[in-house]
């Protein structure tokens, strides 16, 4: 399935606080600094977005963070961003009558219902990239122009900011024993990069 993609080339502003955040919770103020001014982007430390951003400050903090901290270091705190983020869409953009409904049904459904709505406000993390899913066992989803790996360049996969959310959402969501792995990342040198859902 492919919806169609908005244009905007802007993006909600938890992939940025949330990476301010889980830097100071794992390395410091200084660490936080340091990440921030390498991606000139200093006064959201001080001052957090709270509307939408320019999907390439997005951009420059994430290559930023892998620039400044290394691979494994940038890893662990793009996955607490995401799980930060997945929170924040669990308690104020996932509707309240949805969440039980979700819930209530068997994974396929539940998921499929899911996918249906995140595609459709895919925007909102993707930007300008473009947003598409396969239903099966496993799930596939894939994000072309990834503006989170757009300036990055890596012998593994380094999007765990998306794989975090992603994974949050769906385990609270779908089922608890959701795992989502990215298969291919424009970082390493593929088209997409690819999550792929599975619970079993």
């Amino acid at each position: 399935m492919t919806p169609a993609a908005d244009r905007s080339g802007r993006i909600g502003p938890n992939a940025i606080s949330r990476i301010a955040q889980a830097l100071e919770d794992q390395h410091g103020t200084a660490a936080a600094r340091r990440v921030f001014h390498a991606a000139r982007l200093e006064s959201y430390l001080a001052n957090p977005p709270q509307d939408m951003v320019d999907e390439d400050e997005v951009a420059r903090l994430h290559h930023a963070l892998h620039r400044e901290l290394g691979t494994e270091a940038a890893a662990d705190v793009a996955t607490a961003a995401g799980r930060l983020t997945g929170g924040y869409l669990l308690a104020y953009r996932i509707p309240a009558l949805a969440k039980p409904v979700l819930s209530l049904l068997p994974p396929s459904p539940s998921a499929r219902l899911l996918l249906n709505a995140i595609a459709k406000h895919s925007w909102t993390f993707s930007g300008s990239g473009v947003f598409t899913y396969v239903s099966g066992d496993p799930i596939r989803v894939s994000i072309t122009n990834c503006p989170v790996c757009r300036q990055t360049r890596s012998a593994s996969p380094v999007c765990q900011f998306y794989t975090a959310t992603f994974e949050t959402i769906f385990r609270a969501l779908v089922s608890p024993h959701t795992r989502v792995v990215e298969t291919l990342c424009q970082a390493t040198g593929a088209s997409s990069c690819t999550f792929e859902i599975s619970w079993r």
